[in-house]
């Protein structure tokens, strides 16, 4: 089942103004006349800004009469309108539905919140910057945000209490007017909870939500002891292997005990006295009978 949207069914209304802060003076008057909810802002361009709020029939009409009036003492109308029951095809495809009002109330408050607003806007930035300078130097107020709309629109908004944003106004008008052209400026003492949602702010502004504390239970961190072996009797152990020698180092060891051998009984020979030599043999004599003499 779809969920249904609270706001469906629900008359719509239509401000069209030509300046920002017009249009956030118009929309907290719609809003604190009637019982009413501020969907959001469309901006057009060239200055053209709409505040577009839902409600019963009854409650729309009179906000709208109401932020009618508003603008006409600005001097910032444009237009109004205000629709009975709008068609479904309508509500598809306009941003006049609750889905702009879902998205910026996700955004939640800001550390500015609660405090009064005020809204200055120039034609053309350096102005705006200027003005904005000055009125942080001559009260203590806070720059919140700033907001362009096109034609050269741009708008400071700053936030303190009502005494200070009063004061910081009066001196960046002075400002904005010796730069360049001051366009309009509003001071709302205390803004509604849906203006509040809509307005601009920067990131810097915005409150983080803490994440909440997780609670667990303490782990005590065990240290692992070392398990303990009895003692082991070493026992040492003969291990007979049986190596067969290669046929090449067994040939290499004859080689070597016969050649020892040679040695040792050359060494012999050496050590033995030599033997005498045999005596020669006695010449026999023969006799010659042609001659006496004894040969």
């Amino acid at each position: 089942m779809r969920e249904r949207d609270p706001l469906q069914q629900t008359a719509l209304g239509l401000v069209s103004t030509q300046s920002f802060p017009a249009i956030i003076g118009t929309a907290d008057m719609m809003l604190k006349s009637a019982d009413v909810t501020l969907v959001g802002y469309e901006k057009i361009g060239g200055g053209h800004c709409t505040a577009i709020v839902r409600g019963r029939f009854a409650d729309v009409r009179l906000a709208v009469e109401e932020g009618a009036r508003t603008a006409e003492q600005f001097g910032q109308l444009v237009s109004k309108l205000v629709v009975p029951r709008p068609m479904p095809n309508l509500e598809a495809v306009f941003p006049i539905g609750s889905r702009l009002a879902q998205l910026t109330q996700q955004r939640g408050f800001s550390r500015l919140s609660n405090n009064a607003i005020g809204l200055l806007e120039t034609r053309g930035f350096p102005a705006m910057v200027g003005a904005a300078d000055t009125m942080l130097k001559s009260a203590d107020v806070q720059l919140a945000a700033y907001e362009t709309i096109g034609d050269g629109l741009c708008t400071a908004i700053v936030r303190g209490t009502v005494a200070n944003v009063a004061v910081a106004i009066d001196a960046g008008m002075h400002e904005a007017e010796r730069i360049g052209e001051l366009h309009a400026v509003m001071i709302v003492p205390r803004l509604s909870e849906d203006l509040e949602h809509t307005l601009p702010i920067a990131s810097f502004w915005l409150e983080q939500p803490e994440p909440l504390p997780v609670l667990l239970p303490d782990v005590v961190e065990e240290t692992p002891v070392p398990l303990q072996l009895p003692a082991v009797e070493k026992v040492p152990i003969e291990i007979e292997l049986e190596v067969e020698e290669p046929e090449e180092l067994h040939q290499l060891q004859e080689l070597q005990e016969l050649q020892e051998l040679q040695e040792l009984q050359e060494l012999q020979e050496l050590q033995e006295p030599p033997e005498p030599p045999e005596p020669p043999e006695p010449k026999k004599l023969r006799r010659i009978d042609d001659s006496s003499d004894w040969l």
